[in-house]
């Protein structure tokens, strides 16, 4: 699989998650929003994690140095 998440687009993702996450949890708000809050938080930190993600495969998006699976 070709990585395609990294650098900025990997950082803004994990906050994007953490915060979101945070509001599924914290925030006095509907339950639908909170289910809504936390999809979104679990699909952000995922991608940043796994380092892939399918929407920029098909927009032909790589914020990934490289490209490539990283050497070990």
């Amino acid at each position: 699989m070709k990585l395609n998440v990294g650098g900025a687009d990997r950082t803004g993702r994990i906050v994007v998650g953490v915060v979101l996450a945070a509001v599924a949890v914290f925030a006095p708000i509907e339950l639908a929003w909170r289910i809504v809050a936390g999809v979104i938080a679990a699909i952000a930190l995922v991608t940043a994690a796994v380092r892939f993600c399918p929407v920029n495969a098909i927009l032909g998006i790589d914020t990934y140095k490289g490209g490539q699976t990283p050497k070990k």
